[in-house]
Order: structure tokens, then sequence, then C-alpha cells
């Protein structure tokens, strides 16, 4: 059994353990940095109007519209803030570690792109993206067979189906190296049909 990503692919095979672990690298640009940058600058002068603002409110001095600004100007630097975070916090590839009879994966922690990718997000996918969890789980071979490799109008998906949530696995990954791994699993754990065809393009 082929266990090599494509060629030149990101993916790396970690086999210094009992079992050998996919390791797919979170997505990094330098534009990231330039809106962090921002975002830390921005967070300056949202200090200083929330300072002003607020020892008025405080004080009995301000009125109602500046209270509901006090309120808005809150929202956005919690936001602004969070975003800061998700920018510059160390990132953590995404795993899955093959085991006998099940995987063990983790989604790891990707760092947020505030890039051109961004704008092309729809207001659910671009939520769930700056509010995402890191998703550790074991996935048996029961779980293992609602592999599929979706195409969409944007590219392929490869999802998985864990009791009542739809993972969706190597979103960082190209289209041909989820075509790989959705054909890897396959094999390696003898699935069905359906998920075998998802990924026979890349056998």
């Amino acid at each position: 059994m082929d266990l090599n990503p494509p060629p030149g692919s990101n993916i790396s095979i970690a086999s210094d353990g009992i079992d050998p672990t996919i390791v797919i690298p979170p997505t990094t640009s330098a534009s990231r940095y330039f809106g962090g940058l921002f975002l830390l600058f921005w967070l300056g002068g949202w200090a200083v109007g929330f300072k002003d603002v607020g020892s008025k409110v405080l004080a009995g001095q301000a009125n109602a519209f500046s209270v509901f600004w006090l309120c808005g100007w809150t929202v956005g630097g919690v936001f602004a803030a969070v975003s800061l975070y998700r920018i510059v916090r160390p990132a953590v590839p995404e795993t899955l570690t093959l085991k006998r009879n099940s995987v063990a994966y983790d989604s790891g922690i990707q760092p947020l792109q505030m890039d051109s990718s961004w704008r092309s997000k729809g207001t659910k996918q671009a939520w769930n993206s700056m509010f995402a969890k890191r998703v550790r789980v074991e996935i048996d071979r029961r779980q293992l067979q609602s592999l599929r490799l979706r195409e969409t109008e944007s590219g392929n998906r490869l999802t998985i189906d864990v009791d009542a949530r739809r993972l969706e696995l190597a979103p960082t990954a190209t289209e041909v190296e989820r075509e790989w791994l959705a054909g890897y699993l396959a094999r390696r754990y003898s699935l069905s049909p359906a998920a075998a065809n998802a990924g026979e393009g890349s056998a």
C-alpha cells in the first residue's frame, strides 16, 4: 500500500510511533500578519475612544446615543481582539493517527487568514472560521464508512460523519491531496464502494 502523498505535497507521514500519523500543515501567509498589525493599531484607537466615552457614561454626563455607541464600540473591540488572537496564536497541524481499527483525528488550530479567501466565504462559513473549535475525536470503523469526497462549486470536500456531527477533513489541503487521502483511507480500512470510489482517482 502506497503511503506516500502526491509529489510536491506539503502533507507528511510521521512514523516514529506505533501507528503512522498523517500530518497536514496549516495554511499560512504573510498577509495575516499585516491584518494583525492593522488590528493592533485599531485597538489602540479603540481603547482611547472607549476610555473617553466610558468615563462620561460613568460620570452621568453621556446622552442615550453615547451609551448606544459605547455598546456597539465594545462589541467591535471584542471582535477585533478575538481576531487578533486568532491571527497571532501558534498554529497546530491537522493530524490523523491511523490505528488498527480506528483513526484518532485532531483538527489542529488553523490561523485566521485575512486575505482574499475570506471574502469568498459565506456568512456562516466565515463565522465558523472566526470561532473555530479544535476537534479531537476517535473515529471507529463504523463511522469511517461515512467517508465521502463531495464535489462542490468551489472544489471538493472530504467529510465524515461522527455521531450527529459532519466533520470536514483536510480543509487546508489541495483537491489532489484530499483525493489521495480519501483513497488511502478507503483502502486501508476496506471502506464501502462509495468511499472507495471517492478517492479512486488518486489510487
